[in-house]
């Protein structure tokens, strides 16, 4: 069975245009990278655990704060390498300033023995949709796509409160 993550896709109404809640992830193999690189706020779904309270846990533990307010339902979204990311999205105005990520330990350089401590996430921003498809890992682009389509052509069914 394919691995599965959940995360929140985090938006607000900025001068009559969505902007959406992104992540770079921290630590050496992402430090240069921009284009393609960023995600939603979102990870591993804990075996018998609801996947959305999964998708709240992470970005609790990926941005610090916790998320308020209706979930909608966007989809699954099956990446390059086989996981399925399943989605919500939620309106709020997440405050960059108050962002604190948790932190991994990683041996770097490799085979140095020497144990290194990075932060899971080490930025967040707010995008544009247009500048967001341009950051987004390539397998999370539809659920923009989506999240657009839905928002303009009906309302989002509401999961949670």
């Amino acid at each position: 069975m394919a691995k599965r993550s959940a995360g929140l896709l985090i938006y607000r109404l900025r001068d009559g245009s969505y902007e959406v809640l992104l992540v770079h992830p921290g630590g050496p193999y992402w430090a240069k990278k921009d284009i393609g690189a960023w995600s939603i706020p979102k990870g591993l779904v804990e075996e018998d655990e609801d996947e959305l309270d999964a998708a709240r846990r992470e970005t609790r533990e990926e941005l610090g704060v916790d998320v308020e307010g209706s979930f909608h339902h966007l989809g699954e979204y099956k990446q390059p390498g086989g996981k399925i990311v399943v989605a919500w999205a939620i309106e709020a105005d997440t405050d960059l300033k108050a962002i604190a990520s948790n932190h991994f330990q990683m041996e770097w350089p490799p085979r140095s023995g020497v144990m290194v401590e990075f932060p899971e996430v080490d930025r967040a921003e707010w995008f544009t949709l247009p500048d967001a498809e341009q950051k987004i890992l390539k397998g999370q682009q539809p659920l923009l796509a989506d999240f657009l389509r839905r928002r303009l052509q009906s309302p989002l069914e509401v999961y949670a409160t």
